[in-house]
């Protein structure tokens, strides 16, 4: 929960207005990360498995938040921690903050007390409005996005409409 509150882009969804994709950033609820029970019994030999099963959801980015979380418990005070991210909120980069701030939150809530973060410089709102005002307007041939887009239909041009793998 302290790891969802802190970072908007694992509460934000993409909705749909006027057949535009929007982002719009939920307020942190408690266990809004969860999937399934928060906590499911696994035997040792099972917990891949489980980790697969956890890592194959197929998320509903208009409706559900882009982080899925679960407790596997393998005995008493024995737990694996699976943890699954959408591409759209996670990275190779985002490993070290993500794993950091799972630490932090962990260590704080088992001395009983919140964890003290040092406030984020940027969020993923910050960022998004910072790349708008850089890309510009997709309307103006004169914005970076128009040339980009102009650029990258150049390039695709004669590919087959679908390409099938």
């Amino acid at each position: 929960d302290d790891v969802v509150a802190r970072h908007e882009s694992l509460r934000t969804v993409f909705v749909e207005v006027e057949g535009v994709p929007e982002q719009k950033i939920l307020a942190p609820r408690p266990g809004m990360w969860r999937c399934g029970d928060m906590v499911a019994e696994a035997a040792e030999d099972e917990i891949i498995d489980a980790l697969k099963a956890m890592a194959a959801h197929r998320f509903d980015l208009a409706t559900e938040i882009p982080i899925r979380a679960k407790f596997l418990a393998l005995g008493p005070q024995r737990y694996v921690l699976g943890i699954v991210l959408h591409h759209i909120a996670f990275d190779g980069w985002s490993m070290a903050p993500m794993v950091r701030d799972v630490m932090t939150a962990y260590a704080a809530r088992r001395q009983g007390v919140a964890p003290r973060w040092v406030g984020l410089p940027v969020q993923y709102a910050d960022y998004s409005l910072w790349q708008r005002e850089y890309l510009g307007d997709l309307e103006d041939p004169g914005s970076r996005i128009w040339g980009q887009l102009a650029y990258w239909q150049q390039e695709l041009a004669d590919l087959p409409e679908v390409v099938s793998l």
